[in-house]
């Protein structure tokens, strides 16, 4: 079996349009959150995923999936979670599964992002 091609887009705003409408609107919410909490990190698409950077080194990503989101930090292994919020088996990524804008935990995410800077 041949490896699927990751699909390639130009900038954050073309991966965002490529998503479900839903997960637009919970992307707009989540991408706004990023901008007042840490507007030094700049939006673009790494490995087929909406992130953030900064100086060039990835932060926060989303990775749409059709019925949620994964709101993912980079270091995340590293970040304090006193909630237990941050799931995943890699060695460093973990995430936080968002399925609707209600379920955002603004609290948490904001004191993660500001962590990763």
């Amino acid at each position: 079996m041949k490896p699927q091609k990751m699909k390639a887009y130009p900038s954050f705003a073309a991966w965002r349009r490529d998503q479900s409408a839903p997960n637009q609107r919970l992307i707009d919410d989540l991408a706004s959150l990023v901008e007042e909490t840490a507007p030094q990190l700049e939006s673009t698409v790494k490995w087929g995923q909406g992130c953030w950077t900064l100086d060039g080194v990835p932060k926060a990503y989303i990775h749409a999936e059709p019925d949620h989101l994964q709101f993912g930090f980079y270091a995340g292994s590293t970040l304090d979670d006193p909630q237990g919020l941050l799931v995943g088996r890699g060695k460093h990524v973990r995430h936080v599964k968002v399925k609707g804008s209600e379920e955002i935990p603004r609290e948490a995410l904001v004191a993660f992002l500001q962590q990763v800077l």
